[in-house]
């Protein structure tokens, strides 16, 4: 008996002891300018218990035995940085870090956190991108720009650099969602296809999802951009001024209450605003690509953001926010388009003190008018999206749980008439409210599990959608991973835009119709939602610490799309038709980095099909192949020469053939009209029945860029940028007037000179 007793005794000590567990969590801060250091590695030394700091710098490692442990935080680029820490029996410990750069190359810096988190996350069709990345690549204008950087990913493809759009693994622009901070940004990119609407200076991270994206994503069909900007300086007041051929550019930053390292309190704001030149500079400088070198380049834009950020010592934050984004565009021979997307809003973090829950959330409004005048016809569109969300995370040693709520208002106009003389005006209010539920399980850093699912309700049509997914990653080996993922996803929005047209200027936007709308067999459809199913696996691959590939396979289904019916005759018509269709393919990409030199290539082959009831067809966005390859290298020791060299090549984009003309004769006259003298200005097109049968040139472009960093003081610093876009001077076709039979090309080469005064 006393054995048994004792037997008992030491099971339920063993278990009192096994019970003894805390946890420990902070921020990680570069010590220079208070911004928080993302993807750091954070282990507790002698011991398998480690993660990675978040993009707000933020970690936190549960179920730790208690003890006296030292919390190691390492980066390349930076010191590492160790501290004492004391785990205390059902107690949450907070700790901030803070980390100093050292003399490491930059180029390296992200090499062991992205490998680690690799390992650790699904990331399947997820691409993350960093300021240093984006600056990395040739620009047009010695400017760097994330509308640049997106066109050399896998699965990505540009209709060129005017009024070029940005198509993702074959969703087309208002299927993609593209955010913020939160928001939801209508026309990301502006009419000269160069630059967007993002200052590359203030950004702290870009996730690119193209396809089989979680639960906290929806509301599109095919993918998510995700832009967050960093909080201004904590420190001291500091920025920069730009000059170059194509643009100038301010961006200010300083503290409104200096980062105190003890409190860990801090209050700053950032500002950036740019204003186009080269409407003005180019009938000087590029006189020779000029049509009307009176008129110049028919492109002008200004943007403005400014953000106030309050960050605690749990590391808790808020971040007021306003943008102001404008575009004109008047091009006589083609068309006359302006646009301005304006907004603004708050999104926070809350970290309880005593609590493994994190709150996140985002307030917001977004507003986005365009219009039109082509052909003497105008054409308008306005959208405001007022957002409240919010997410609620919980963090296991290994595995989290996360959810979260969404309530969404939109409203919409839309005032157009076709080529048939029939007016189209349309006014619509709708509602969405959707909710969500994603777990993440680590199973002995060997298998990451992922389901998640959404619940979006959409007012306007009545319908509850459930949308599952999934994610999945395999560790094989330490450097061999398989990784795959699954989804459906529906959306309420669709674009006026005519996809007959490889360019599209006007982006207009609609929510579901409310009115009838019939399938291809006539009958009234009961679900007019825009839906697709998603199905992607492939493997990435460490070949050295340097040196990794990714090959991913994917198949977007489409089996319900909303679009304009822009063959409606009268009044009688319905304003709305259904079509399907499907896009595959396979993406690669290898990577090569050195302390010195980094080496980027991506291959993608893909179709895009749509189907309208009567034919099936290629989009006018299918690219079959596409290839781009970038090389960096840093000439000296120091890093104060920069060469820089990317090119592209992409098959021919699809278009419908033209099989005639006749005179559109105006018939107002009745049986007088005189059919056989009338001579009118006015040409119609007879198209060809097979649609986009036919497919234009290859498209190839080689930029260069030369970068000389200069230390004038310790206050203060320049950065000088030659830049060739375009170097051989290809003849890429941009537009065809098909009733004047010219050929209009895309931008011939343009080289340029930047300056930039760092302060």
């Amino acid at each position: 008996m006393k054995f048994l007793y004792s037997i008992v005794c030491s099971f339920l000590f063993l278990a009192t002891v096994s019970a003894q567990k805390g946890t420990v969590r902070g921020n990680i801060f570069d010590k220079d300018t208070g911004e928080p250091v993302i993807y750091a590695n954070v282990y507790l030394d002698g011991t398998t218990t480690g993660t990675n700091s978040d993009v707000n710098g933020f970690f936190t490692l549960t179920d730790v035995a208690v003890g006296e442990y030292i919390l190691v935080a390492s980066f390349i680029g930076f010191d590492t940085v160790r501290s004492e820490v004391v785990i205390k029996n059902n107690r949450i410990e907070n700790k901030n870090l803070f980390m100093s750069e050292n003399s490491v190359r930059l180029q390296s810096v992200n090499i062991s956190a992205r490998r680690e988190r690799s390992r650790s996350e699904v990331q399947v069709s997820t691409v993350s991108i960093s300021p240093r990345e984006i600056k990395a690549l040739p620009s047009a204008g010695g400017e760097p720009d994330i509308a640049q950087y997106l066109q050399i990913l896998p699965g990505v493809v540009s209709t060129g650099d005017q009024g070029g759009q940005i198509y993702i693994r074959g969703g087309s622009p208002v299927q993609n969602k593209i955010l913020l901070d939160g928001l939801t940004i209508y026309n990301p990119f502006h009419s000269i296809g160069f630059f967007s609407i993002f200052e590359t200076d203030i950004i702290k991270n870009v996730d690119v999802l193209s396809g089989g994206f979680s639960a906290e994503h929806g509301g599109r069909v095919s993918a998510v951009v995700d832009i967050q900007t960093r909080d201004g300086n904590k420190k001291e007041l500091g920025g920069s001024v730009s000059l170059s051929p194509f643009l100038a550019k301010v961006v200010l930053e300083g503290p409104l209450a200096t980062f105190d390292e003890d409190s860990g309190n801090s209050a700053s704001f950032i500002l950036t605003s740019k204003k186009s030149l080269i409407n003005n500079t180019s009938p000087t400088l590029y006189e020779y690509a000029l049509d009307d070198p009176e008129q110049g380049f028919p492109f002008d834009f200004r943007d403005t953001y400014g953000k106030v950020s309050i960050n605690t010592s749990t590391g808790s934050n808020f971040n007021f926010f306003g943008f102001n984004f404008t575009d004109d565009y008047n091009n006589p021979a083609l068309a006359n388009i302006s646009w301005t997307n304006n907004g603004g809003g708050l999104n926070f973090r809350l970290i309880p003190a005593k609590s493994n829950l994190v709150m996140g959330g985002t307030l917001g409004v977004s507003n986005y008018g365009i219009s039109l005048i082509e052909d003497n016809d105008p054409r308008t569109s306005d959208i405001r999206e007022i957002l409240g969300a919010f997410d609620f995370t919980f963090y296991g040693s290994s595995s989290e749980f996360n959810y979260g709520i969404e309530i969404r208002s939109v409203r919409t106009e839309f005032e157009f008439t076709n080529p048939f003389n029939i007016k189209i005006d349309n006014t619509q209010n709708t509602t969405e409210l959707a909710t969500y539920f994603k777990f993440k399980q680590n199973f002995s850093n060997k298998v990451i599990f992922q389901p998640s699912v959404r619940f979006h309700y959409y007012a306007s049509q009545s319908n509850l959608s459930i949308e599952p997914r999934l994610g999945l990653k395999y560790n094989i080996t330490e450097d061999l991973r398989f990784k795959a993922a699954a989804g459906v996803y529906t959306q309420n929005i669709l674009s006026t835009s005519n996809e007959r047209d490889v360019v599209n200027l006007f982006s207009g936007f609609l929510t579901g119709p409310e009115s009838q709308v019939f399938g291809f067999d006539g009958k009234k459809l009961e679900d007019k939602l825009q839906k697709s199913s998603h199905l992607i696996a492939g493997f990435e691959y460490n070949f050295t610490d340097n040196f990794e590939i990714n090959i991913e396979g994917y198949f977007k289904d489409f089996p319900q799309l909303i679009v304009l019916n822009r063959n409606k005759t009268s009044n009688t018509d319905p304003n709305y038709a259904v079509e399907t269709g499907d896009a595959y393919g396979i993406d690669f990409t290898a990577k090569y980095t050195l302390p010195r030199a980094y080496f980027y290539a991506t291959y993608s082959h893909g179709y895009v099909n749509r189907f309208d009831g009567e034919q099936e067809y290629p989009t006018v966005f299918d690219r079959r192949h596409n290839s781009n390859l970038l090389a960096t290298i840093d000439v000296d020791e120091a890093g104060t020469w920069q060469v820089s060299a990317r090119w592209n090549l992409g098959s021919g984009f699809p278009f419908t053939q033209t099989q005639g003309f006749y005179n559109f004769i105006n018939l107002l006259g009745g049986v007088d009209t005189d059919v056989v003298t009338a001579n009118p200005d006015d040409v119609g097109i007879i198209y060809s029945e097979e649609r986009n049968g036919g497919r234009l040139p290859f498209y190839h472009r080689l930029d260069l860029s030369v970068k000389k960093k200069l230390e004038i003081s310790n206050l203060f610093g320049l950065e000088i940028t030659a830049a060739v876009t375009n170097a051989y001077n290809r003849d890429n076709i941009f537009f065809f007037d098909r009733v004047e039979y010219e050929r209009q090309d895309q931008l011939p080469i343009i080289p340029s000179i930047s300056v930039k005064g760092i302060f």
